[in-house]
C-alpha cells in the first residue's frame, strides 16, 4: 500500500482526505498530523509516500515546514492543499519543493490525480499555475516588490490586502498582535510604503487578494 501522511488542522477536511484516497485500492491515509510540530515528528518517526500539506497550520508557518521537510527528506512528494488561492501562494510553494498545488475546493478526481502524478516523481500544476511559474521565471531579473518578502511577510500582506486587521491575523495565524505588528512594520520599510491603505492597494493591483 501506498502510504500518505495528511497534515491539515481541520478534522472534518481531514476525515474527508481520508475517505476519498481509501477509495483507491493502492492507498492509504496512514497518519495524520493537525499541526505543524505532528508533521515534523512523524516524518521522523516513521516512512511515508507522500504527504499532502495545508500551508495554515498552528504553529511553524506551512512554507517553514515544506522548507525543513525537504531539508529532512528531499525527495518525499509533497502536495500542498491549501484555502490559499493559487495566485497568492502557489508559486511560491512550487520553488520551495512542493510537488504540486491544490487550493481546498478541488475536486475529489484532481486530487487523486495529483496524488498519482507526484508518486512519479513529477510535478502537478494546473494550466494557470504552469503559465505563472512561466511569468515569475520572466520576472526574475526584474522582481516585483512582493517577491523579496519572506514567506510570513507574503502572508500577512495577503491578509491586510483582503482588509484584516492587525489583531484578525494574529488570531488567525495564531501570533501575538505585536508580532505582526512587526511584521507589517517590516512590509511598511521594505515597501517603502506609510499604512495599510497603501499595503491593501498594492495586495489588490498586484493580484494577491480575491
Amino acid at each position: 500500500m501506498i502510504r500518505v501522511l495528511v497534515a491539515d488542522d481541520h478534522p472534518l477536511l481531514r476525515t474527508a482526505l481520508k475517505q476519498v484516497l481509501s477509495a483507491e485500492p493502492d492507498l492509504t491515509v496512514a497518519g495524520e498530523a493537525e499541526d505543524s510540530e505532528q508533521v515534523l515528528q512523524k516524518i521522523g518517526e516513521e516512512s511515508w509516500d507522500a504527504v499532502i500539506l495545508d500551508l495554515a497550520m498552528q504553529g511553524r508557518g506551512g512554507m517553514e515546514v515544506l522548507r525543513e521537510l525537504r531539508r529532512l527528506k528531499p525527495h518525499l512528494p509533497v502536495l500542498v492543499l491549501s484555502m490559499y488561492a493559487e495566485d497568492q501562494f502557489a508559486v511560491r510553494a512550487i520553488k520551495a519543493g512542493a510537488s504540486g498545488y491544490l487550493s481546498k475546493n478541488s475536486a475529489a478526481d484532481e486530487v487523486i490525480r495529483a496524488v498519482r502524478k507526484i508518486l512519479t516523481g513529477k510535478k502537478y500544476v494546473s494550466p494557470s499555475l504552469a503559465e505563472m511559474l512561466a511569468d515569475s521565471l520572466d520576472s526574475d531579473f526584474d522582481q516585483q516588490l512582493h517577491e523579496s518578502l519572506s514567506d510570513r511577510e507574503f502572508e500577512v500582506l495577503c491578509k491586510i490586502g483582503s482588509g484584516q486587521t492587525v489583531s484578525e491575523i494574529a488570531e488567525e495565524m495564531v501570533l501575538s498582535v505585536k508580532t505582526i505588528s512587526t511584521y507589517r512594520a517590516r512590509l511598511l520599510e521594505k515597501m517603502n510604503m506609510k499604512n495599510s491603505a497603501e499595503l491593501a492597494r498594492y495586495a489588490i493591483m498586484k493580484g494577491l487578494v480575491r
